[in-house]
């Protein structure tokens, strides 16, 4: 048998080349072999004048490397030191067969006859697979001259390849057993799925469309759970001795815990009042992200495929060129692949980053157990942008190069899941070939669509939730009064005059609103309630019913507080039968009285609007306040009948 990389280097060069290269390739291994401690033989420097005169030139041999298993390390190949020596044998055992059966066909002049088998997926398969009987030498034309690509090309492809290997064997650990049953032991699984049953019985109550499932809901209320309550978002963390804020102070070495648990990188990060070290460990192991917690958009990312993967979703990790990292999951329901963010808590709007972000976007990559797919066309309105920056490997080489891998993997399927994995692909290929139209408040990049999906993602541009009129219990009647207060950090009002009855979410009882969304600010612990990113203006409004009593009302107290920066605006209108009354933003930041008297209704609207540049969504906000206020309520309306 022959791993793919050894029989490339064997077939796709001229002799001398491939010659020279095996002896390179096993000077490497014999090295690492016979002192497997010694770390100068795990790093290989890719500037070297052998590496690029004598390796990078030659098909194969830096895909051998990778194998091997070497990652890219900046300027370096780097073998860790977990790295199974018994693959690197059975490597070093093909790459000498190669060398004598090139040794012999220079003697008799004849091309080397290589068995075309695929490559073991580990080292005690390769043991089980008998070696094909060897062929008879046969008379060949000569080798044609391979072309010769720049020595900066074939540098730049075999680093692309090296980081497309090194997030294939990452997505892997979302597979294991006991990683996914930690996830399922820190997600609050029945919450979720009874927060999903009320979404879906909500949204198909405005649309019967079969597009939307449950499972799509659970996505959303996953997607929402793990933004608001259970990672966080760190920039610079927190003195570990006296908890003062702390600044950049560089890279430190990682030790071996670091190293146990992926952190190859470990940033230093100086206390602005002690002056003392805290260290900030950039874990790459999901596993133990389940524990910190915390993180930037690659901690994210990484952690959340895992939570999706242990609920059973199919998840790919969606890695982009230019700095950032999500996930996207398939929705049975839908037949295609959502773009799920959990930094920015948004599903399904592949359009954020190109057209919400500016980003110039190169390469976005989607990596899962079972394929990897270039899927930079759906995160793009401007291909032919997209496409003049794309310099990092040729364009049918990245074609090339995915196909074999995915060719790889699918050998491996059942016939019926190959069969199901093809035609996702046609049909994902098929939506690649039309450019998306960003539109400034979906970023969908699609002009339809189920209105029961876009009202389970509350991103309509009209109502999130049915209407609701608050009337009066039998309790409010008695009291002749209505009191209702709203904690944005909670996100839960408490209907103070009904024996304090608590209701979940800021849009629960509502009347209406369009385009508005709670946001919360993690490097500044901060909440509020704006206008969805992208949107010009937002409304929401709260209606009040009394006209089943007999009861009017005679004074209304209304604290609404909000902040405007930039050339932000909220307005209030507050209506009562027949009189409504304008009054601006700053005008409700305290308790004020505001005068409907005699009437039998009551409806209070608000309207955010205006701001500058990408962020013009921020600078107009409802109910500010720090994500751990739980005692304080932003907003509060005593209504007193009579």
């Amino acid at each position: 048998m022959t791993w793919d990389s050894v029989l490339q280097l064997a077939t796709e060069n001229e002799s001398k080349s491939a010659f020279e290269a095996i002896d390179i390739l096993l000077k490497f291994c014999n090295n690492i072999i016979k002192n497997p401690s010694e770390e100068k033989y795990r790093r290989i420097r890719l500037k070297n004048p052998i590496i690029e005169s004598k390796l990078l030139p030659v098909v194969g041999a830096m895909e051998c490397l990778f194998d091997m298993g070497f990652l890219e390390d900046g300027e370096f190949l780097t073998m860790p030191r977990n790295c199974s020596l018994s693959v690197l044998t059975v490597i070093r055992n093909e790459l000498t067969e190669v060398k004598d059966a090139l040794r012999e066909s220079d003697n008799l002049g004849v091309v080397p006859s290589v068995p075309l088998i695929p490559a073991p997926t580990s080292p005690q398969a390769a043991s089980t697979i008998p070696q094909a009987a060897p062929t008879a030498p046969q008379a060949a034309p000569a080798r044609p001259a391979l072309p010769t690509l720049p020595t900066n090309i074939l540098m730049s492809e075999a680093k692309f390849y090296s980081k497309l290997d090194s997030s294939l064997q990452h997505v892997l650990m979302y597979e294991n057993s006991s990683l996914q049953d930690k996830a399922r032991s820190v997600i609050p699984i029945a919450t979720l799925q009874t927060e999903a049953r009320e979404k879906l019985e909500s949204i198909l109550s405005a649309d019967r469309s079969q597009q939307v499932d449950v499972q799509d809901c659970l996505l959303l209320c996953l997607l929402n759970w793990f933004k608001t309550s259970f990672f966080s978002w760190v920039d610079s963390p927190a003195c570990e001795r006296c908890t003062g804020p702390t600044t950049n102070n560089g890279m430190l070495p990682p030790n071996s815990d670091d190293e146990r648990w992926q952190a190859g990188r470990v940033e230093s990060h100086r206390c602005n009042v002690c002056a003392s070290i805290t260290r900030f460990p950039r874990y790459n192991h999901p596993g133990k992200l389940l524990d910190t917690r915390r993180g930037r958009c690659g901690e994210w990312a990484n952690c959340f495929t895992l939570c999706c993967r242990a609920l059973g979703f199919e998840a790919r990790y969606v890695l982009d060129w230019t700095d950032h990292v999500w996930t996207e999951v398939y929705s049975q329901s839908q037949q295609r692949w959502l773009h799920c963010d959990p930094c920015e808590n948004v599903c399904d709007k592949p359009l954020l980053y190109e057209a919400g972000w500016g980003k110039a976007l190169t390469y976005v990559i989607a990596f899962s157990k079972d394929e990897i797919m270039d899927v930079t066309w759906r995160y793009s309105a401007k291909h032919a942008e997209v496409r003049s920056r794309r310099n990092e490997c040729r364009e049918d080489w990245l074609v090339s190069t995915i196909y074999k891998i995915n060719q790889k993997k699918r050998s491996a399927m059942a016939p019926a899941r190959q069969g199901i994995m093809l035609n996702r692909t046609i049909v994902e290929l098929v939506e690649f070939l039309t450019e998306k139209t960003a539109d400034n408040s979906e970023l969908s990049g699609r002009t339809t669509g189920s209105l029961a999906w876009r009202l389970a993602r509350g991103e309509t541009g009209g109502m999130s939730n049915e209407p609701f009129i608050f009337t009066l219990s039998e309790r409010e009647k008695q009291l002749k009064k209505i009191h209702v207060k709203y904690n944005c950090a909670k996100n839960h009002y408490v209907r103070i005059s009904n024996n304090n009855e608590e209701k979940k979410d800021w849009s629960s009882l509502c009347f209406q609103s369009t385009s508005l969304a709670r946001k919360e600010e993690k490097d500044w612990k901060m909440v509020y309630l704006a206008r969805a990113e992208g949107s010009e203006n937002a409304s929401v409004s709260w209606k009040f019913d009394f006209s089943e009593s007999s009861l009017k009302i005679d004074k209304v107290i209304i604290k609404a507080e909000s902040c405007v920066y930039e050339n932000g605006i909220i307005t209030w209108k507050i209506c009562g039968d027949d009189q409504c009354i304008m009054l601006n933003g700053k005008d409700l930041n305290l308790s004020t009285p505001v005068d409907v008297k005699g009437s039998s209704s009551l409806t209070i609207t608000g309207t955010l609007t205006r701001g500058i540049g990408n962020v013009a969504w921020q600078h107009s906000q409802l109910f500010r306040q720090s994500s751990t206020d739980f005692n304080n309520f932003p907003f509060e309306i005593e209504i007193y009948l009579m």
